[in-house]
């Protein structure tokens, strides 16, 4: 071979130079490869691309969420005191002390939120009380979403008779007066037990959650992953619980929180008006209706169990904004 032919061979085996313009592989400080020609110095100041879940998503702006936050755990609160309301609550709620009647709220003795015309102390009634509200309001959430999410996923999946039969049993539940149906079903089927007036709520309210699983399945149906599981061999029961409920998890669990809120003000109408829970087990409602009769002269015994009930729903309906925020895809981080 000539000294040109081996000069040739010589320049063809030479890499090109990083000056020339070369697309030559480069490995940036996050590991990835990548082309100087297509990319150019995007990475030149080493900073990284973080990829994150659909969890770490959620609970980043849920975390962020301040009136959520606060609202959660004003709520973890209240729930451990009810829960643990005999080690917390300073007497018993139907402990009397005729020395201490008709006392306004003061730390003398600690009671906080007074005492009625018995000597009972109203603090200790209202945890008590609170207690009664979020066992019924637990129920009646649990109950309406299974209820409302297997209707309405059936409804929105099957379509044709079948929805037309659910949808038409949910209008028929739903123009039927609330107030009067619960007070009727109160009074011959509750027989003042908070288990049993919990499922009668939940057998009126379930129809709104329906609603909305239904409408969110008639859209998630012609999804091409559902068309693509449905064409890979996927049963319903397959294709509604792995790869359709859990794009619905974000309106059922606002839904629920909402359904918490008015479980708990429904208890105490029911309460106050004496189709709740029996005496001498106090519920907030009926603390209300105790004290009405003496308002004007002790307007603690209606004020304290009233900004009990009003506090409560408020927390969890914040909890509520901050789960929608979270949830929602369009909602721009702050």
């Amino acid at each position: 071979m000539s000294e040109s032919s081996r000069k040739r061979a010589a320049a063809q085996d030479t890499p090109p130079d990083q000056g020339s313009g070369g697309n030559e592989i480069a490995t940036d400080d996050a590991g990835l490869h990548r082309t100087d020609h297509d990319f150019g110095d995007d990475y030149s100041d080493g900073s990284q691309i973080v990829i994150r879940s659909q969890w770490q998503l959620f609970r980043r702006k849920f975390l962020s969420h301040k009136l959520a936050m606060s609202s959660l755990v004003f709520l973890l609160v209240v729930v451990i005191a009810a829960v643990f309301a005999e080690q917390i609550a300073p007497y018993a709620y139907d402990e009397i002390n005729v020395i201490a009647r008709s006392t306004p709220p003061t730390f003398e003795g600690w009671h906080l939120f007074g005492t009625d015309q018995l000597g009972r102390d109203y603090f200790s009634r209202v945890i008590y009380g609170t207690r009664v509200s979020l066992q019924v309001a637990s129920i009646v959430a649990i109950v309406t979403t299974v209820l409302g999410t297997v209707i309405g996923s059936v409804a929105g999946y099957y379509r044709g008779w079948v929805d037309a039969i659910l949808m038409r049993l949910t209008d028929l539940i739903v123009i039927v007066p609330l107030l009067a149906v619960l007070l009727i079903a109160a009074a011959f089927l509750g027989q003042g037990q908070p288990t049993r007036i919990a499922i009668i709520i939940a057998l009126l309210v379930w129809p709104s959650l329906a609603r909305i699983v239904r409408g969110v399945f008639l859209g998630l149906r012609e999804k091409e992953y559902v068309q693509a599981a449905r064409a890979c061999g996927a049963g319903d029961l397959r294709i509604i619980a792995r790869h359709m409920l859990p794009n619905t998890i974000g309106p059922i669990l606002v839904n629920m929180t909402l359904t918490l809120a008015s479980a708990i003000l429904l208890e105490a109408t029911l309460a106050f008006l004496g189709f709740g829970v029996n005496p001498p087990t106090p519920a907030l409602g009926l603390l209300i209706n105790e004290g009405r009769s003496s308002m004007q002269t002790q307007w603690w015994l209606v004020v304290m169990p009233g900004v009990a009930i009003v506090a409560i729903a408020l927390a969890i309906n914040f909890i509520g904004d901050g789960l929608r925020d979270a949830l929602d895809p369009t909602q721009q981080e702050k």
